[in-house]
């Protein structure tokens, strides 16, 4: 079982330039079934989540080339054969789900058990059942399977009940191939669907207004090769900016997109960071003494990110005050209080809502990486921390973050990886 050792106090100073985006390369991955041809896909962040997505296409037929020292997928669509995904691979990751759409359009069939995946409270898919339901598919839930069939999608007008990003995603691609216009109404605007709609129409599909609260799709038959490059991660980006500030260092980020962190650039401004940025570059100084803000309250794009919630939450676990953070989106994100609180953080959460009273220093304690982004947490909360901390659960860090020992270690911080 591999840990993670960080000694914790050194100010982080350097330059770390951010990978590509998990979110957007898991559904563009499962979108390339949507073509009858070859695709490359470029800056493929190196994560288990993606490695799980690329043996999940093998299984179904796709030749998989992955250079990862250029950070290239090269993917042969023209043998895909199959549309039950395994069911081992389909509960590794919740991001399979994403399958659902394209082999629908491209088999009228489609096979899954249901997804796995972070335990971060409920995250029903009743909306892409709903939503590919509207496009004609027959959906059967049984024995702890999902089968849908059609005799091919027909375009239909879809009103998704919450603007759910991978419901938006899925119904897009299924609406590539079908029959007529489909519309969907309040869809989820995140950068990572706007990335997706640029994928889709480089392969000849003919979607529009992404990022907005109302998308177009026109069926088409048939899609070719295409070449695309996936967008930067705003979370990884976030999580590096948060670490400069708690240790009171000055880092710059390379290869970020400023408007899709505004909101994080905002509060770490409040909190008396000082950020300036120049074209696709971020500059954070951290300050002597980080300030507590408001209410933050986590929502869909273009809100404050959820994704975003553990990594403000142990920062303001050090800013002096009192400081506020309500989660809108998931039920169950707050089970990275407990292991914060080994680290001498002040919380109390109510439901929905954490109080956060903020402690001059955070000291070093052993602790677990209950999901994904709260790992994340923990690690910046070790930079910053006195002492050493030690963290199990990696492996839920290692599906968002390319070896994150590597990211910090760059730019300063005292963190290796062991295997017991």
């Amino acid at each position: 079982m591999e840990k993670l050792i960080i000694k914790g106090g050194n100010p982080l100073v350097g330059e770390v330039t951010i990978p590509g985006a998990k979110n957007a390369a898991l559904p563009i991955l499962a979108g390339v079934l949507l073509s009858e041809d070859q695709c490359l896909i470029e800056d493929v962040p190196d994560l288990s989540d993606v490695t799980m997505m690329l043996k999940i296409l093998e299984s179904l037929g796709v030749k998989v080339e992955y250079n990862k020292a250029q950070k290239n997928i090269a993917l042969d669509v023209t043998g895909a054969n199959n549309y039950v995904v395994p069911d081992k691979l389909m509960r590794s990751m919740r991001s399979s789900i994403f399958l659902m759409g394209p082999l629908l359009g491209r088999f009228n069939n489609v096979k899954v058990s249901y997804p796995g995946g972070c335990n971060i409270g409920n995250r029903a898919i009743d909306l892409h059942l709903k939503g590919l339901s509207a496009l004609g598919a027959k959906i059967v839930e049984r024995h702890g399977y999902i089968t849908a069939t059609c005799d091919g999608l027909k375009g239909a007008e879809i009103y998704l009940d919450y603007p759910s990003v991978g419901a938006t995603e899925n119904i897009m691609m299924a609406a590539c191939k079908a029959q007529g216009v489909t519309v969907i109404k309040n869809a989820a605007r995140e950068p990572e669907i706007v990335d997706l709609e640029i994928f889709l129409n480089k392969m000849g599909a003919k979607v529009s207004g992404a990022g907005t609260a109302e998308i177009k799709i026109i069926g088409v038959d048939k899609l070719s090769h295409c070449q695309h490059k996936i967008i930067s991660d705003r979370i990884v980006a976030g999580t590096v900016m948060m670490a400069a500030a708690m240790t009171g260092g000055d880092v710059t980020v390379n290869n970020v997109i400023p408007e899709h962190i505004d909101l994080t650039i905002v509060k770490l401004k409040e909190m008396g960071a000082i950020v300036t940025q120049c074209d696709n570059k971020i500059r954070v100084q951290g300050s002597k003494a980080l300030k507590a803000v408001d209410h933050i309250r986590t929502a869909p794009y273009p809100g404050f990110p959820t994704d975003m919630q553990a990594i403000m939450m142990i920062g303001l676990s050090m800013a002096e005050g009192t400081s506020i953070i309500i989660e809108n989106v998931f039920d169950g994100r707050f089970k990275h209080v407990d292991e914060f609180r080994r680290m001498g953080a002040s919380i109390k959460t109510d439901n929905r809502t954490a109080v956060i009273r903020g402690v001059k220093q955070l000291t070093g304690a052993y602790v677990e990486a209950t999901d994904l982004r709260a790992g994340a947490a923990l690690v910046i909360g070790g930079l910053a921390a006195e002492n050493t901390t030690t963290i199990e659960g990696v492996f839920n860090i290692d599906r968002g973050y390319e070896r994150i020992e590597d990211l910090f270690t760059q730019i300063g911080g005292n963190i290796r990886r062991i295997d017991d």
